[in-house]
């Protein structure tokens, strides 16, 4: 469901390659990497989800080189903050699809400027946001943030280049706040649990669709929440069909974020209203 997999960047350097994203816990894929026959000066993170950071150990180990990143599931050798600057790439931190993520500004030679979008913004499909690590009000924020930058191209880290990308944060973003006035609307009529409003809003067949929009409502339900609009109420008793089907992990869907199947059944559970 990551539309061919992790991207990975090899960015070469007066001191060797800076590898961003090494990808998942792949033998093939960090082969592929050492394949290049060059010296890796450092590994960089956009965030710590498996697909992006599960060949960090086994690349590490082969070169030796420090890992950068913002934090979470893998502690990096050096910590990067907002604006930090490490072989030519400034961090950008934009928490929302994960709370660790980091966006990376690059200029070319010819001068164009480039962004490593990493998950936050991707030319294939829009991003989950996935709590507790993903913040729906976080990720309005990291959106808006990119709306005032001048950069040519993103390179993301699933699917093609994007050139011209501003046209596509401001439809990612105009398409979230259509989603929160469909939520919005459906609660101006009563309370609603995650699991039968996603169906209802999203009407998905695949197992890992069913969740990917469940997490979404939860997200959106949440950030109402935190902003004063909607009261969380005793959650469903009776489960929603779509709840079953993920009472036990489905094959093939990736435990991103860290949640738990458990977790995402009483979750689908929770029930909100409007204040």
């Amino acid at each position: 469901m990551t539309y061919h997999g992790t991207n990975t960047y090899l960015v070469a350097g007066d001191d060797g390659l800076t590898v961003i994203d090494p990808g998942p816990d792949s033998a093939a894929h960090v082969a592929d990497i050492l394949a290049v026959g060059e010296r890796i000066a450092r590994i960089v993170l956009t965030h710590t989800h498996a697909d992006h950071s599960g060949a960090v150990p086994a690349l590490a180990a082969a070169t030796g080189a420090p890992v950068y990143g913002h934090g979470g599931k893998l502690a990096p050798d050096v910590r990067l903050e907002d604006g930090a600057e490490v072989a030519g790439f400034t961090a950008l931190y934009t928490p929302g699809h994960a709370a660790d993520h980091l966006c990376y500004e690059y200029r070319l030679t010819d001068g164009r400027k480039i962004l490593f979008s990493g998950d936050h913004v991707m030319p294939w499909s829009s991003s989950i946001v996935n709590p507790p690590d993903g913040d729906m009000g976080a990720y309005y924020r990291s959106l808006e943030a990119l709306l005032g930058r001048d950069d040519e191209i993103y390179l993301s880290g699933h699917g093609p280049m994007l050139e011209q990308p501003l046209t596509l944060v401001t439809e990612m973003l105009a398409h979230r706040k259509f989603r929160e006035r469909m939520i919005l609307d459906e609660l101006r009529g009563q309370h609603w649990a995650v699991a039968p409003l996603a169906a209802k809003l999203y009407n998905k067949a695949d197992a890992f669709l069913k969740i990917a929009a469940q997490r979404n409502v939860l997200a959106h339900m949440l950030k109402l929440k935190d902003e004063g609009v909607v009261a969380e109420h005793a959650p469903d008793t009776e489960p929603h069909p779509d709840t079953l089907a993920v009472s036990g992990p489905p094959p093939g869907v990736p435990d991103e974020g860290g949640v738990q199947a458990a977790m995402i059944y009483r979750d689908a559970l929770r029930r909100f209203g409007l204040r």
